[in-house]
């Protein structure tokens, strides 16, 4: 939930909802997309399974419940993040090697001269030196930078990583070095990931299942192949068609799109309310009944603004879940 006034500074305080009944599974070593507009409430769900804003409903992480009886610091070690600017996440003052052991010191884990290996370690993993360790983050590019933010994000080896944004303020080659890195990294430590972003070519290339969110709901869930190719949902296909088609079919293969147009474990259970992304209040304002796209839906009937629609498996027996919320499926 989050404070609005209706009529300005002087106005009646009411509480807005953004998320509303997102229920995710996030299984081990999976990498899982989320992706939406602006505002949708993307950042709001990856602070909550964070614990950085309450919530209501259950998040676990490798059993453990956010916001549970357990303590702060024993969560901190399951779940890390890697946000969008590495520059405001990390200390300027400090330098890398500091940086990246204060995890330790705080979780009074090892001796001194451990610690100081396994910032050796970790930084080899993320394809930088030891001498890394002296410099500061005026010293580096931008990619180094998030480099270092993804390897602070490792010290306490999660099991969840949630990465907003996290390419996305990158040049191009060095986002695809970075996406990569998030690959091989998911592949040798056997690391979930919630990869959260705006870019569709992006979660398609990294990705194997996606998510689809709308005004603070899940509108589509599945295989990312099956999204790509099958889009169940206008709200899906509207996101498709904004790629800019530079060659004339589909979308870029070179970004991590397919080559051709599309044809005909953390649980995250009933989570709702937050805290707006900045920026996002003014389309967060949600209705009371019916379907959120359907102001927007070219194929919108009249039971679209009556009949809020369920997320239901549209997948075949034997076929890999594809879940859509639309009433009037299918409708293309």
């Amino acid at each position: 939930m989050y404070i609005t006034r209706s009529l300005g500074l002087f106005g009646r305080r009411e509480k807005k909802a953004v998320l509303d009944r997102i229920n995710l599974e996030i299984g081990e070593a999976e990498i899982l997309g989320l992706v939406g507009e602006s505002g949708c409430g993307k950042t709001t769900l990856g602070r909550a399974v964070l614990g950085l804003i309450d919530f209501t409903g259950e998040i676990r992480i490798g059993g453990l419940r956010q916001g549970g009886g357990r303590g702060r610091l024993e969560m901190a070690g399951m779940v890390q993040a890697v946000f969008q600017d590495p520059a405001e996440s990390l200390n300027p003052v400090r330098r890398i090697g500091a940086i990246l052991e204060e995890p330790l010191v705080i979780h009074r884990t090892g001796s001194a001269k451990e610690r100081s290996a396994l910032v050796d370690h970790t930084l080899a993993l993320v394809g930088l030196d030891p001498s890394y360790k002296s410099r500061r983050v005026s010293e580096l590019s931008g990619g180094q930078k998030q480099r270092i933010a993804i390897g602070a994000a490792l010290m306490l080896r999660p099991r969840l990583i949630i990465a907003d944004e996290a390419v996305s303020s990158l040049d191009v080659s060095v986002a695809a070095q970075i996406l990569n890195l998030f690959r091989e990294l998911h592949r040798s430590l056997g690391l979930a990931i919630l990869f959260i972003s705006h870019n569709l070519n992006v979660v398609y290339y990294l990705c194997s299942r996606i998510a689809v969110m709308y005004k603070g709901q899940i509108v589509e869930l599945g295989g990312a192949e099956d999204i790509y190719a099958m889009p169940a949902h206008p709200y899906t296909r509207f996101l498709l068609d904004s790629i800019p088609d530079i060659r004339g079919r589909g979308f870029n293969p070179a970004a991590g799109g397919p080559a051709e147009k599309y044809g005909g474990r953390a649980d995250v259970s009933g989570v709702r309310g937050g805290e707006p992304e900045t920026g996002g209040a003014s389309s967060l304002r949600l209705p009371e009944g019916g379907c959120r796209f359907a102001e927007r839906c070219p194929f919108r009937t009249s039971i679209c603004g009556r009949k809020t629609p369920e997320l239901v498996n549209i997948a075949g027996l034997g076929k890999a879940e594809h879940r859509v919320r639309c009433t009037n499926f299918p409708v293309f």
